[in-house]
């Protein structure tokens, strides 16, 4: 890039020995300045020719830093021309230095009378705040009666006011509670008095409770007592000549709600089984019921199945009514007579087990209604008969089994049950019964049994 014109003292050209002139490049003008610049686009930006349309940078010259600025420059007729512009740093930033020093002498000015008039503003604030600050300690000392002069400040004054005037309130409120105080220990010595007179009468009372308590549990064993002593004993069972028959009982409460019953008439062997709603003496006066309504048809000779059942229901119905309780029960009753069993009621599944051990399951729901709704359940009543071979047999349980939980929440369930019969039914009646009481135990494991457990095993000699 050849030079076309400086501002320097030295010519942009020289001339030749022909007379003719020969403009310098730009990186050996005589110009030492122009030199440099040359020499630094040449060497460090990639010669003239990598130059954009604007390029700023910085060269040294001398122990001297100049600040560069080259533009490019086109124009009609085919002109092509960089334009540069070189400034000494120390001319570029002598008034800035200048400035610089001109606002630092104002800042300190600034700050002097700043810290002034700082001080005497704060020595008027501070005097009034330590005032407050003194009457505030002596009054949480306990001197509450103190008064602080004004101030000229227009905010302190309304503050020292305000402080005066809650000096003033708490004088007044503790003169209050010291007033409320006594009458506060006069109240509290008459309600002792008030508590000591009740203690005695609830003393009293929990001594009654306590005997009631006492009442109520002999009566519950003897209501237990008599419960158990209805039921058929083991002598009666094994005295029913043509089934094999074992049965058992545990109630969930000391007075269950499960019922059973076997009872023999001129040949024919009858066998109730029902499960009442709840627990406690309600329900097994209900139970109790039951078994003296069955027995007393049983004796009466009432063959009729839907009679039968339909007069268990009136007379439960009305007595229930009469209790005005919340009761009402499950029950079906079996008749056997010359191998063939008769089943009328609603209850849980009838378990009929053959001697090769094959079990159908028998669903009641259609042979009856549950028991102490209405008064009237005849149209409900239905009755199914099964044919026992020697061998045969049928389980009867209640529902406490099937929905018995073990420690995960899991039900021991019907189908359980069956397996558990149908793995025993060669040995005897009450052998098959201890195998699944024990089964239930071992599924039940330290859980508490929530219902009456009631199971009969009926098998034909």
């Amino acid at each position: 890039c050849r030079l076309i014109a400086n501002s320097g003292d030295n010519s942009p050209f020289s001339i030749k020995p022909d007379r003719t002139p020969e403009r310098f490049l730009a990186h050996i003008s005589p110009e030492p300045i122009i030199q440099r610049i040359g020499q630094t686009i040449q060497d460090q930006l990639g010669g003239f020719q990598s130059l954009g349309p604007a390029t700023d940078f910085a060269i040294q010259l001398a122990g001297e830093s100049y600040f560069v600025s080259i533009h490019s420059w086109h124009a009609p007729y085919g002109l092509d021309w960089l334009v540069g512009v070189a400034v000494p740093e120390n001319e570029f930033l002598a008034e800035i230095n200048a400035n610089r020093q001109n606002t630092i002498t104002l800042c300190i000015l600034a700050l002097g009378v700043a810290t002034g008039l700082g001080i005497l503003t704060t020595r008027s604030i501070v005097q009034p705040i330590l005032q407050l600050s003194q009457a505030s300690t002596e009054m949480a000392a306990g001197n509450l009666a103190q008064v602080v002069a004004g101030s000229a400040i227009q905010e302190l004054n309304g503050l020292t006011h305000s402080f005066n005037n809650m000096a003033n309130q708490l004088s007044e409120s503790f003169a209050a509670l010291e007033a409320n105080k006594v009458q506060l220990e006069e109240r509290v010595e008459q309600r002792t008095a008030e508590l000591a007179i009740a203690y005695e009468e609830i003393t009293g009372l929990n001594g009654r409770l306590q005997a009631e308590n006492l009442r109520m549990s002999a009566e519950l064993t003897v209501a237990k007592q008599v419960q158990e002593m209805i039921l058929p004993r083991p002598d009666e069972l094994k005295a029913v000549p043509m089934l094999d028959i074992a049965s058992y009982m545990n109630p969930a409460a000391e007075v269950g709600g499960d019922y059973y019953d076997v009872l023999v008439q001129e040949g024919q062997v009858t066998i109730g089984i029902g499960d009442v709603t709840g627990h406690g003496i309600e329900s097994g006066l209900v139970m109790m019921m039951t078994q003296t309504a069955i027995r007393t048809l049983t004796k009466l000779r009432e063959t009729d199945p839907i009679r039968f059942l339909n007069t268990v229901n009136a007379t439960l119905y009305q007595n229930i009514e009469r209790m005005r309780v919340d009761r009402n029960l499950t029950l079906a009753v079996l008749n056997y007579a010359d191998g063939q069993l008769t089943v009328i009621g609603q209850h849980e599944m009838v378990l009929v087990v053959r001697a090769n051990g094959e079990l159908e399951q028998i669903d009641t729901l259609d042979l009856g209604m549950t028991i102490g709704l209405i008064d009237d359940i005849a149209d409900f009543i239905n009755q199914t008969t099964i044919q026992l071979e020697p061998g045969d047999g049928v389980v009867l349980y209640t529902d406490g089994i099937t929905e018995a939980k073990n420690k995960c929440g899991e039900f021991y369930g019907l189908e359980r049950l069956c397996s558990v019969i149908q793995r025993h039914w060669s040995l005897a009646a009450e052998d098959i019964q201890d195998q699944m009481i024990a089964d239930i135990q071992q599924f039940v494991g330290l859980c508490k049994v929530s219902d009456d457990i009631t199971l009969l095993v009926l098998k034909r000699r």
